[in-house]
């Protein structure tokens, strides 16, 4: 089976099909457009979207009466930065952007992939973190820079 594009996403459905098969993917294979996957049954599937648009969690690959292929996402190993001040949070936003890391920000945390160079730096400024494993809702997008 290939799937060319996306149904819509389990969060916004009103009516499920009674069977749900799933895609469990890391948060970086997101980005690809073209991959091959393997539900938790043993069925392969060919990814080959048209559009351009990033995989998210819960997106409905596959859809009929009775069955839904559904992309689950993997738990990251990751830092969650709670700075206590904006003082903080313009000192470690400016530290992390000369290192070039992609963040995500929910409510009032800051998300990176977990990195013990940035742990050192936290506890360096003395800046509130915790590092966990948490579902990110869209992958890290590495941006690339030179000094032209």
């Amino acid at each position: 089976m290939i799937i060319e594009k996306v149904i819509g996403n389990i969060a916004a459905m009103e009516k499920k099909a009674p069977h749900i098969e799933r895609v469990y993917m890391e948060s970086d294979a997101l980005l690809k457009r073209i991959q091959r996957v393997t539900t938790d049954h043993g069925k392969e599937i060919g990814i080959r979207l048209k559009e351009n648009r990033e995989l998210l969690d819960g997106d409905i690959l596959y859809m009929d009466e009775r069955n839904m292929i559904v992309i689950q996402v993997l738990e990251d190993d990751i830092i969650t930065i709670c700075p206590t001040s904006i003082q903080q949070m313009g000192e470690i936003a400016h530290q992390l952007g000369n290192r070039h890391l992609p963040a995500q920000f929910e409510e009032n945390e800051m998300l990176v992939q977990y990195d013990y160079l940035v742990e050192e730096l936290l506890q360096q400024l003395d800046i509130p973190y915790k590092r966990e494993k948490r579902k990110v809702k869209q992958a890290f997008r590495h941006i690339g820079h030179s000094h032209d």
